[in-house]
């Protein structure tokens, strides 16, 4: 078993050695671009998104602590306490204006309050599910349905959007269903977790991209319109006495409380390094919580992974590396062209 983790880790390191290297020319010459950009924007914007995968990534630790509290329950609490605490952050940030031009900007376009409601349901789906499957003990699988999100996401676009794939994309797409097939058959069942977590947060950036806000504000806007569905859930479990929030434990209150924070800390990191950073390596840096999730599953939660696991997962790991290798390539492609017509 340790040695197929450990395969599982080079192939990570490896694929992160290749990548960076097809992008710059040679992995000498990173290193020294890298040591003289330690105190650049660029290097900040690498930080400051890395971090927020990582956070991301070690979000089951929390949940574990909360397994006591059914997942809608602690859905709800997320769902309200991170719209009140994403308030007090636009408060002291100076940006409530924003958000209220926006909030009266949305109920006059009614394809952005769709979107916006949409983008609200779906993402709650995803906190769920996300929830559902840390506490059930089934991160291996979490963590399976965040790696195939972008080629999910691509995949979207091309049936949504009507976008075009590329033969490098078909080719991961191949290589990631015969994965994906791997896992149904050896399950004896459709491994519905991943898919539907991949399914939902592609859904979730489709429907973003029809709002166009900032980050902070989004994440504001989509707790709201959900949190009063999430206020009168509380409310009935409250009434029906079954309620764990001030009735377990100072412990249990506090971190229900705080589930609003960890939703939304990560993401401020995210939007504050995403916007100095070039967009093939926010797409590379997703890979680090899928990573870390599953590496908490098996290591530290002691959940389940075979060898059919592993044969299973490297199809999914040789096909988002033929994927990123592409996108990294395209993206190298179009700053030469840029170079030559500002030259």
């Amino acid at each position: 078993m340790c040695w197929l983790i450990f395969q599982s880790l080079s192939f990570n390191i490896s694929l992160a050695t290749t990548l960076t290297g097809l992008y710059n020319g040679d992995i000498s010459s990173l290193e020294i671009k890298w040591g003289k950009a330690m105190r650049t924007e660029e290097q900040q914007g690498l930080l400051y998104t890395a971090f927020s995968y990582f956070l991301w990534g070690i979000l089951p630790i929390y949940w574990k602590f909360l397994n006591h509290v059914p997942s809608d329950e602690i859905l709800a609490n997320r769902i309200f306490w991170a719209f009140w605490f994403m308030v007090l952050v636009l408060l002291v940030t100076k940006r409530w204006n924003h958000f209220t031009k926006l909030i009266k900007d949305s109920l006059v376009n009614k394809k952005q309050l769709f979107a916006l409601v949409l983008a609200s349901l779906l993402i709650s789906i995803n906190w769920f599910v996300y929830i559902f499957a840390v506490n059930t003990n089934q991160m291996v699988e979490a963590s399976l349905g965040y790696y195939i999100n972008p080629l999910v996401s691509v995949l979207l676009g091309v049936f949504i959007l009507k976008e075009s794939l590329s033969k490098p994309q078909m080719i991961s797409f191949a290589l990631a269903t015969i994965g994906v097939l791997i896992l149904t058959i050896s399950y004896g069942q459709f491994p519905w977790i991943a898919i539907t977590l991949a399914l939902s947060f592609g859904l979730y950036g489709l429907a973003k991209k029809m709002i166009k806000v900032e980050s902070d504000i989004g994440l504001t806007l989509e707790t709201l319109t959900v949190a009063p569905i999430a206020f009168g859930y509380m409310v009935y479990l409250m009434v029906q006495g079954s309620q764990s929030l001030f009735s377990v434990s100072i412990g249990t209150d506090i971190l229900l409380v705080c589930a609003g924070a960890v939703t939304a800390i990560p993401l401020l990191f995210f939007a504050k390094g995403a916007q100095r950073i070039p967009l093939y390596m926010v797409g590379f840096l997703q890979y680090i919580a899928p990573t870390i999730t599953l590496i908490l599953g098996i290591f530290v939660y002691d959940e389940v992974f075979t060898f059919t696991h592993m044969i299973s997962f490297l199809f999914i790991w040789s096909a988002l590396t033929i994927f990123t290798g592409s996108r990294i390539v395209d993206a190298r492609k179009r700053r030469k062209q840029l170079q030559k017509l500002s030259a």
